[in-house]
């Protein structure tokens, strides 16, 4: 069974705590992996070569690697560096996503794709736009995410608002592997996300970073 066969119609799950918590270890993050497939996930999303190496062993699913940094000089977070490709393909990542915004970034996105297919790695580009989608597919990435609508420029969303089901309708017309991500929080939001198209659903904060989710319970609260 291929990769994008084993994920379809299948949640994947985002195991990425919160940075600098209490479970930001990757013993800890490669149990959170664990833990959601036991419940059914079919893939997981990790951010950090150290993470993804310490996942790999315990996982026969596929696994969606990602690096995030803070540069001084690029809004740009996810993947931007031909070296995080490098270290997450020898980390055991699967798939390799990569921020495919137009924004200004230290390295091109084709060179980032190209990166990506070198090392026998499919590449899913993490979109904010339909014009994201169409450049990305240019360049070779087989699965397109709705993972940045709402996050790149002025004014961004929150974790709890909705989120873009129109861009996932826009984005199948592509003829690629549609992941739906950003604010799925809730099994009715997942179920939306297939209704509108999706080949598959990514749930992050609403699992994986118990600080965020703890707030939103505790902020109902009468002393919250």
């Amino acid at each position: 069974m291929s990769i994008l066969d084993q994920m379809r119609a299948g949640v994947v799950v985002s195991c990425q705590p919160v940075d600098h918590g209490p479970m930001d270890q990757p013993h800890i993050v490669a149990a959170m992996a664990q833990a959601v497939v036991a419940g059914g996930a079919k893939a997981v999303r990790i951010e950090g070569a150290e993470n993804v190496r310490a996942t790999r062993p315990h996982l026969t699913v596929p696994i969606i690697g990602i690096v995030k940094r803070d540069l001084s000089d690029s809004d740009v977070r996810i993947t931007p560096f031909v070296d995080d490709v490098r270290d997450l393909a020898s980390a055991g990542a699967d798939i390799i996503a990569y921020d495919a915004t137009d924004r200004p970034r230290p390295v091109a996105t084709q060179t980032l794709v190209a990166e990506i297919l070198a090392q026998g790695k499919m590449a899913m580009a993490d979109c904010s736009t339909f014009e994201d989608g169409q450049r990305a597919a240019k360049e070779g990435a087989l699965i397109l995410g709705s993972t940045l609508s709402g996050y790149v420029g002025a004014n961004p969303v929150s974790d709890q608002d909705q989120p873009d089901y129109k861009l996932l309708k826009r984005l199948k017309k592509l003829n690629l592997f549609i992941m739906a991500e950003g604010r799925y929080a809730n099994p009715e939001r997942v179920r939306e996300g297939f209704a509108h198209g999706a080949d598959a659903v990514t749930v992050g904060t609403a699992l994986t970073r118990l600080e965020i989710m703890t707030s939103w319970f505790c902020a109902e609260a009468p002393n919250g």
